[in-house]
């Protein structure tokens, strides 16, 4: 049984050219990631089937929509799909009870009523539905859309920057969502973004594109320490890892959390025991020395390995990819401590992590 969404898609346009060959899990949220006309935006639509002279496969599941070889190209309305854009394009007359039931009219069925329920309990929007759509926020215009996409039952969620129309509060009313939608729901959600905040909170898999090619694709975890992904500058380059709150220290205001057998510790930002967390360590944000640390102020520092090393952005600096137990680990370090240091591709240090972002 095919346990992916299969790509593999064409589409020739004036000045661009995609060509780009991917699996995605069918589970979790798949981050298409690159800079600005890379072809996320396009994938997604070729997914979708709005690009009508795209060419190649699309496979979901056991479910085929496009296989050229064999003259197949499903119409968007009949690929079991739910897309929300940028804009959440809802009837500004309706009231939000009627905006969801509207592509209901037609069938009707109790099927597809108590999945719209389902819908509407999961987004908490009984207390929306008398509202007029005009009346409501950006938040929770994306809400909306976002039920009424689920409400047809996708085999696939597609979601086109949904975030970048809204104010930093309104994306901070709807991130919580998203994660609800990653946890709740049993379909491979594929999210498009160029945002690298979005892309550590929400990505379980990413795929970079660049200039209409996938250039990198795997779990974020393994991809994001990578040196040099495309449309991800150098100053957010760093490593993500996944633990566990295992103590809270009310007198330090701490919290202490477990990363695969390793201790970290960090600001207490109203953590609970046992909460599983994502931590992300950005490379300038760790130092290296070669003995271990003693009568220090920073808190968190682990024995390393060394395992590869590129230049960077800046003559002056270099970038270190370091091997930990727990993961990877990157450092940025100036070309003089490389050399002062005596550091080598293959030798133990100390890694010193100044500070952490504790995603959630």
């Amino acid at each position: 049984m095919t346990s992916a969404l299969q790509l593999s898609v064409r589409l020739r346009k004036p000045g661009f050219d995609l060509q780009a060959d991917l699996h995605l899990p069918m589970g979790g949220i798949s981050v298409l990631f690159g800079p600005s006309g890379s072809g996320k935006t396009t994938l997604l639509r070729c997914i979708a089937g709005l690009e009508l002279h795209a060419t190649g496969r699309v496979q979901v599941g056991q479910d085929c929509w496009l296989d050229s070889a064999s003259g197949l190209n499903l119409p968007t309305h009949r690929r079991a799909l739910g897309m929300v854009f940028q804009e959440a394009s809802l009837f500004a007359h309706l009231k939000v009870r009627d905006n969801l039931t509207y592509g209901l009219r037609r069938s009707g069925g109790s099927a597809e009523r108590q999945r719209l329920d389902d819908a509407i309990d999961l987004l908490s929007l009984a207390g929306l539905l008398d509202r007029d759509s005009a009346d409501l926020s950006g938040g929770e215009r994306q809400r909306v859309a976002i039920a009424r996409a689920l409400a047809t039952q996708p085999q696939v969620l597609l979601l086109d920057e949904p975030l970048t129309a809204l104010d930093p509060a309104r994306r901070a009313e709807v991130m919580p969502w998203l994660l609800l939608l990653r946890e709740e729901l049993r379909i491979p959600i594929v999210y498009v973004t160029h945002s690298v905040d979005e892309l550590m909170r929400l990505g379980d898999h990413i795929a970079v594109l660049d200039s209409g090619r996938v250039r990198l694709s795997g779990p974020l975890q393994d991809i994001y320490p990578r040196l040099g992904a495309p449309g991800l500058p150098e100053h957010e380059q760093g490593a993500l890892w996944t633990g566990q709150v295992r103590h809270i220290d009310s007198h330090w205001h701490l919290a202490e959390i477990d990363l695969a057998g390793t201790t970290l510790w960090t600001g207490d930002s109203g953590l609970q025991q046992g909460q599983s967390v994502r931590v992300r360590l950005l490379a300038r944000d760790v130092s290296i020395v070669t003995l271990a640390p003693q009568n220090t102020s920073i808190q968190n520092h682990w024995l390393v390995r060394i395992e590869e090393v590129t230049d960077t952005d800046h003559p002056s600096q270099r970038m270190l990819r370091l091997r930990h137990p727990a993961g990877l680990l990157l450092a940025r370090i100036t070309h003089r401590a490389w050399a002062t240091l005596g550091l080598q591709v293959g030798r133990d240090v100390w890694a010193q992590v100044k500070s952490v972002a504790v995603l959630r």
